[in-house]
């Protein structure tokens, strides 16, 4: 999907909602059987619940790699099924982060062979650790600021410059990443440092989980983070639309809090967009 597909289809909806994946067996309802075969089932009828008011999708792979093969084959299933929605963006939360034929291999089994839009990927190995994923008419999407309180280990640490190490990331995510190309992931929960990085990169699309049950809020961050013309934004939710009832009306509640949503960022939504 390119950009410009992209944006066409969050204006047409007025949505700039992804759909976080992140299945849980303790929480899925009672009548899905607690297997892998269930877990695709129970994401698939999410995905079918709330197409009609979101704009991307993100399977986090973990939920799926914990359960072996056939969490494996679930995934396939998963990505086989947001294929019939190819006006959605579907992104692979891997976080991969490794170099060389490794990178290359990731890329090629979760871009090309499993069929994901974009995948998300971690800078720490420097530039190589990026570039196998910029295939082409597919995204990547690297960690650019975090909302976890690790994320003071590392990323908030100021440099000789008395700037944070993060932002001698995004200087080089400017040089490294092609907007049309490369989206960055910065958590909703810290709206401040949102509006710092949309000042370092004022083009990139960014992907922001943290809304809902994290604590994040569509407000804040469509204030500290739209950009006029497109928005730039991609605002996840998980937890708060998968789990939105444990009951047979799962997929009605899933597709209400979508809607919620969705009406909560057009409330916020900037206007000369």
């Amino acid at each position: 999907m390119t950009r410009a597909q992209l944006i066409a289809q969050i204006q047409a909806k007025k949505s700039v909602l992804c759909v976080g994946l992140d299945p849980d067996m303790d929480k899925m309802p009672a009548h899905f059987p607690r297997t892998a075969e269930g877990l695709a089932d129970f994401c698939c009828a999410i995905i079918d619940a709330t197409a009609p008011y979101a704009v991307a999708y993100k399977p986090n792979l973990a939920f799926f790699e914990a359960l072996g093969v056939g969490g494996w084959q679930a995934l396939a299933r998963v990505a086989d099924h947001l294929g019939s929605y190819p006006h959605h963006l579907s992104i692979a939360d891997a976080k991969r982060g490794d170099i060389g034929n490794t990178a290359t291999k990731y890329a090629q089994g979760i871009l090309n062979e499993l069929g994901f839009d974009a995948i998300t990927v971690a800078p720490y190995m420097g530039q190589d650790s990026l570039q196998p994923f910029a295939l082409p008419g597919k995204w990547g999407i690297a960690l650019g600021l975090t909302s976890n309180p690790g994320a003071n280990d590392f990323q908030l640490q100021s440099m000789a410059d008395g700037r944070p190490l993060y932002a001698h990331v995004l200087d080089a995510y400017r040089t490294w990443m092609s907007p049309e190309q490369w989206m960055v992931v910065v958590g909703a929960t810290r709206p401040e440092g949102l509006a710092s990085v949309r000042a370092q990169l004022p083009e990139h699309f960014f992907l922001v989980p943290g809304v809902g049950a994290q604590g994040g809020t569509v407000e804040e961050v469509m204030r500290a983070g739209a950009i006029s013309g497109d928005l730039g934004l991609l605002i996840n939710s998980s937890r708060g639309i998968l789990y939105a009832s444990a009951g047979d009306d799962f997929a009605e509640a899933a597709a209400a809090e979508a809607e919620r949503l969705v009406a909560d960022m057009q409330t916020h939504w900037p206007d000369e967009v």
